[in-house]
């Protein structure tokens, strides 16, 4: 039987609405005055929020089949519809096993020389002569990345057409998802008109994406061909719903959390000049003056190490749930049907249990040799399970490639005060971006 504490209220809306006013703050107290479980309540919903990576993986693996994606999520299939993030089998595997092959680590590595070349415009385009908020000009890179390599296109908006409609859906996604009582999508209300115009704008780009390849002679075998072409067992094709469907999901998660672990990337070099300078050093030992190329990638062992450290204080995912869909036995505690259970990397990544002097930066923990970070769930910045994030390896190579170019090119400075808040979206996103003075090498 797990070590397991149950918070009571009176309140009508139990803790919700502390976790509504600070949901790292309600998480982390949760973390330090309970070890294994703790269950309270969100208004009506009986949620039990999981603390050693053994209960985790009951519920990612185990007992999986036990579970579903919470209702709450599924407020983004406004945007996603049925795509590979919110879907549930039969439909989510049937689509997983189309997808799959193009994010394998053998796969990915055909997409360097575009991850480059889009990185590299993107960065020769940059001005100097005045504070950049580089989470911004991350979410642009990204985006041109991904559009590129899966959908061999450049797509006309970046991100600062893309970005306000980016921000607009999260922003009142992630409201809906912590209110109890929320208007319907189709009340004439501003904030709502605003929301639905802007996943109108966000389809709409990604109809143009569609639509542009359909229109060409030539084929070119990425993703987006794959869908295409798929044939079920009946030989019928995609519908054109859950076409958009998988390639919105593509095209919003293949971007957003690459720019924010990027963004959090160069923040943390700032505030700790050992690292930084073992960055630099180690980009111009291997890369020095010469063009990055596929083969500098495996040498950049310390960098990625700062890329891994940098996912492990600032997940991307900071936090996710799950749906019981009938009563199931974890750790010895039985969780019934329709109750909740949260999992929060941002706090299982921070524990003083898994990691040594968790809140200090050192991606020296992230040696292969190093008992550190190891254990899949306890370090989980890609899920884990049969739902574990099918672009991880992209990520990290994106990533990489990213860091080392603009490392290469740039000196990066804090600008203002240097202090900048961690922002709980559906993403964990910098709050007010994050802006540096920047200099050419």
């Amino acid at each position: 039987m797990t070590n397991a504490t149950v918070l009571h209220s009176l309140h009508p809306l139990g803790q919700l609405e502390k976790f509504r006013k600070d949901p790292l703050l309600f998480l982390e107290e949760q973390a330090s005055k309970h070890e294994e479980r703790v269950q309270f309540r969100f208004a009506n919903r009986t949620v039990h929020l999981l603390l050693t990576p053994a209960l985790i993986k009951e519920v990612l693996v185990t007992q999986s089949k036990s579970f579903q994606k919470s209702n709450q999520f599924k407020e983004l299939s406004l945007l996603i519809g049925e795509g590979l993030v919110t879907s549930e089998p039969p439909v989510h595997t049937k689509q997983r096993k189309i997808i799959q092959p193009y994010f394998t680590p053998r796969h990915i590595k055909k997409y360097v020389s575009e991850m480059i070349d889009s990185a590299t415009e993107m960065m020769e385009s940059w001005e100097v002569d005045h504070p950049r908020d580089i989470s911004k000009d991350m979410m642009g890179v990204t985006l041109a990345v991904i559009t590129k390599t899966m959908f061999d296109m450049n797509v006309n908006e970046g991100h600062e057409k893309i970005g306000v409609h980016m921000e607009r859906v999260l922003e009142t996604a992630t409201k809906r998802i912590r209110s109890f009582l929320k208007p319907p999508i189709s009340w004439p209300m501003p904030e709502l008109k605003q929301y639905k115009a802007s996943i109108q704008e966000l389809k709409r780009v990604v109809e143009e994406i569609i639509q542009h390849r359909e229109s060409r002679a030539e084929e070119k075998e990425d993703l987006l061909h794959a869908l295409l072409h798929s044939r079920d067992e009946d030989g019928n094709c995609m519908s054109r719903e859950q076409l958009i469907d998988e390639v919105m999901t593509i095209f919003v998660a293949g971007h957003e959390t690459t720019a924010n672990l990027l963004s959090w990337f160069f923040y943390m070099l700032q505030g700790n000049e050992k690292v930084k300078e073992n960055v630099y050093k180690e980009v111009d030992r291997v890369v020095g003056k010469n063009e990055l190329s596929s083969s500098h990638l495996p040498a950049l062992l310390y960098t990625r190490q700062a890329l891994e450290e940098t996912l492990r204080l600032h997940p991307p995912v900071w936090m996710f749930g799950r749906m019981t869909v009938r009563d199931v036995e974890i750790g010895g505690h039985l969780i019934k049907k329709g109750e909740n259970v949260l999992i929060s990397p941002y706090i299982m990544h921070r524990s003083k249990k898994y990691f040594r002097d968790p809140f200090l930066f050192e991606p020296e923990r992230f040696n292969r040799v190093s008992a550190e970070g190891n254990h899949p769930y306890t370090y989980l910045p890609f899920g884990g399970g049969s739902r574990v994030c099918i672009g991880n390896h992209f990520a990290l190579q994106e990533a990489l490639i990213i860091a080392a170019l603009y490392v290469q090119r740039f000196n990066f400075k804090m600008s203002g005060d240097g202090k900048v808040e961690c922002h709980p979206l559906i993403t964990l996103r910098p709050k007010g971006g994050i802006f540096m003075e920047v200099e050419k090498r």
